[in-house]
Order: structure tokens, then C-alpha cells, then sequence
């Protein structure tokens, strides 16, 4: 087999496209523990998702992980799945489908959009490959997370590098690396919330849970918690509430050292304790709702709240593919493509 892929079908003379890439973590294909074991195989095997030296980490990997965790994560799965399958690769889908219906109500056939994951299907690799066949000689990558973090936005930039290191011929790239204060992206989020609170009344309490890491991880200088606290007093600022009536926290935590804190489900906990009548909770770092959200979240603490004593317990789904973060998803795209389609207006990408 060759070593470097060649450009299929090129024909000098033709039209050169521009090509968006969408990436996300990714889903197993079944919720299975089989379907399981070798996604999570995949993921924990990431430098950049665990740091610790390769070869300890081969044994526990191995000897204590992978044995017996996909069981558990597929039932987990199992309470989420539906019929279209998983729910981050159904919103991902839908996603990529109105960008790109807007994108080419604007420019016609001159954009393309894929959509891929860092592990499990479609690949990364697969997007990419799906924009060249489409003739995009100008690729812009944008990494679904709103916040920068190494073990998101860089491995995913990781994944496509690897990729090129396979093409004969690259393309001019730009990457997306993070979009947390975008107008768009905290007006969808502060709408989402404004419209349950105008339906069904205001909470005590707002909480906005994001995906933690490790401690160690932010002193050595990753900036992702920056970002998200970022995120999160904007929101509050777009919703009126001061220091009393909002938290930012994180989830998700794995092993057994000390996390960014304060910690999701310790908080839910002592406010259940504390007697908390209501709290609404939502996750501002996660692009389409999935097992951290749908799961972890709406199930495992809400359980933590109401078993500790608290009130009501409300979700706030994700952004999704809700029309205006659709619109400022594509906002985004425009104003890093100005340079690559002159027929954008300069008031409109600079506005």
C-alpha cells in the first residue's frame, strides 16, 4: 500500500471548494458492552485524555479497565439510546444538515459540511476524506467544544494532523479553537434557559455543570476551567442573577486524584441537604446533549439532589440544534471563512 494518499478524480480547472469539519467526541456504535470495549479502548487510550506514562497505564487499561467497565457504560447507554441511535451522533447529524442548508442558501454549491468523531464512527478521517472528494481545497475545522481544552479541542486537531500525515496533498486549514464567548453561542444559552423560566417560573438556584479534569492538568496550564467560568458569568449576566443564584461546577471526574473543583454532584448534594425547594441545571460545554448530560446529569444527580433532600429538579437540555445555535454555529464559520468566499460582506462578518 502506498504511503500517501492521492487526491481522487482531480481534475485541473475545477471548482475548489471551502469544506467545514465538525468534530465531536464521538459514540460507540451500539450501546453494548462488545460495541463498548473497543470505543472505550480508543478514548482511554488518548495521550492527551490520560496522562500518565504508557506503559503503567497499559496494565490498568487492561488488567482493571477494560474487563469489567463496559458492561457498566453500556447500561448506561442503554437508558439513553434511541431508536435513531446515539443522541450526540443524532443532534451531530442534524447539525451538520442545517449548517449546511443555510451555508448553501448563502453560497450555493461553493460549501461543504461533514461531520466527524475523535473515536468511534464516522471518523475524522472520514469527514476529511468526504470534503476532498468534494474538491474543499480550504478546510475549516471547528471542534464542537465551546471551551478550549487539551483533552477535546487538541486532540481532535491531534486526529486530523494524523490524517495529513497520510495525504499527498493538503489542504489550507484553519481550526476553530474555542467559541466560549461568542454573542450567538451565550444568547442561545441564556434564551434556553429564559424560556423555561418564563413558562414554568425560575428556580432557586441556577447551576451550570461542565465536563471537569484533572487538577494537575490546569496548574501545568491548560486553560479550559478559565473558559468555562467565562461561560458561565455571562450567562448570568445575560439572565440578571448575582453571585447568589448561580454556580458553576464540574462532572465527570475518573481515578482516584483531585479534580478542578467544586465538583457537581458534592454540590447538588449539599444543597439537597441544605433544603434547596428548586434548582435548574444545565451544560453549557456540551454541544448536543449525551450520556454526561442525559445520563450522568438528568438521572445519577438528580437522584443525588431529591436523595439528599432537595426540591424540584429540572434539566435544561442542551443546545442541540436549536435555530439559534444553528445561527451561531454558522457565525462562526463565516467569520473565520471571510478570506476564502470574497462574496461575504465585510459589515456581515465583522459585525
Amino acid at each position: 500500500m502506498p504511503r500517501f494518499q492521492g487526491q481522487t478524480e482531480y481534475e485541473h480547472g475545477s471548482v475548489q471548494r471551502v469544506g467545514v469539519l465538525l468534530s465531536n467526541l464521538g459514540t460507540p456504535e451500539a450501546p453494548t458492552a462488545s460495541a463498548l470495549r473497543p470505543y472505550l479502548r480508543q478514548f482511554l487510550s488518548d495521550p492527551r485524555v490520560i496522562e500518565v506514562p504508557r506503559p503503567v497505564w497499559a496494565v490498568i487499561l487492561n488488567a482493571f479497565i477494560l474487563p469489567f467497565r463496559p458492561g457498566k457504560v453500556a447500561h448506561a447507554y442503554q437508558t439513553i439510546w434511541t431508536d435513531d441511535g446515539s443522541p450526540l451522533l443524532v443532534i451531530g447529524r442534524q447539525q451538520r444538515d442545517r449548517i449546511q442548508a443555510i451555508l448553501q442558501e448563502r453560497y450555493g454549491d461553493d460549501v461543504r459540511v461533514s461531520l466527524g468523531m475523535r473515536y468511534g464512527q464516522p471518523s475524522i478521517d472520514s469527514a476529511l476524506q468526504e470534503l476532498l472528494d468534494s474538491n474543499c481545497r480550504r478546510i475549516l475545522h471547528v471542534p464542537l467544544y465551546p471551551q478550549y481544552a487539551a483533552a477535546t479541542t487538541a486532540t481532535n486537531v491531534d486526529e486530523l494532523a494524523r490524517s495529513f500525515e497520510r495525504r499527498r496533498w493538503i489542504p489550507e486549514l484553519r481550526t476553530v479553537n474555542q467559541y466560549d464567548d461568542h454573542p450567538g453561542y451565550i444568547a442561545s444559552l441564556v434564551a434556553s434557559v429564559r424560556e423555561l423560566w418564563d413558562r414554568d417560573g425560575e428556580p432557586e438556584r441556577l447551576l451550570m455543570s461542565f465536563h471537569g479534569i484533572p487538577q494537575r492538568y490546569w496548574d501545568q496550564g491548560d486553560p479550559y476551567p478559565c473558559f468555562c467560568l467565562r461561560t458561565g458569568r455571562l450567562v448570568a449576566e445575560g439572565l440578571g442573577l448575582d453571585k447568589e443564584r448561580y454556580a458553576v461546577t464540574f462532572q465527570s471526574r475518573f481515578g482516584r486524584e483531585p479534580w478542578v473543583q467544586p465538583y457537581t454532584d458534592v454540590t447538588l448534594e449539599e444543597w439537597g441537604k441544605e433544603g434547596l425547594e428548586s434548582v435548574d441545571v444545565m451544560c453549557p460545554g456540551f454541544s448536543a446533549d449525551c450520556l454526561e448530560t442525559l445520563e450522568e446529569i438528568d438521572m445519577q444527580n438528580r437522584e443525588i439532589f431529591e436523595g439528599a433532600g432537595g426540591g424540584r429538579f429540572r434539566y435544561v437540555p442542551c443546545l442541540n440544534a436549536r435555530p439559534d445555535h444553528v445561527d451561531a454555529l454558522v457565525d462562526v464559520v463565516e467569520r473565520n471563512v471571510g478570506a476564502w468566499l470574497p462574496r461575504i460582506a465585510a459589515t456581515e462578518v465583522s459585525s
